[in-house]
């Protein structure tokens, strides 16, 4: 069964949309792929320039600096 691409990123933005933004940031420090950040920081960038968007941002940013080091990479 192929899952759709978007499908975590959706879900983590539902979650920022929702106004939950600790539970957001806790999917994104354990985000499946480097490709699923990339789809949610396209996401992010579209919201209001908050504080809040801004650290989630943040957080999205470091996240996909970190994953894509060579030497990090999550178990499947």
């Amino acid at each position: 069964m192929a899952q759709n691409k978007n499908e975590w990123a959706s879900k983590v933005f539902g979650l920022i949309r929702a106004g939950n933004a600790g539970a957001a940031m806790a999917q994104i420090k354990v985000a499946p792929t480097v490709g699923d950040l990339q789809r949610l920081q396209v996401l992010v960038k579209g919201l209001p320039n908050t504080k809040e968007n801004r650290q989630l941002a943040t957080v999205v940013e470091e996240e996909l600096a970190l994953l894509s080091a060579p030497r990090l990479h999550r178990a499947p």
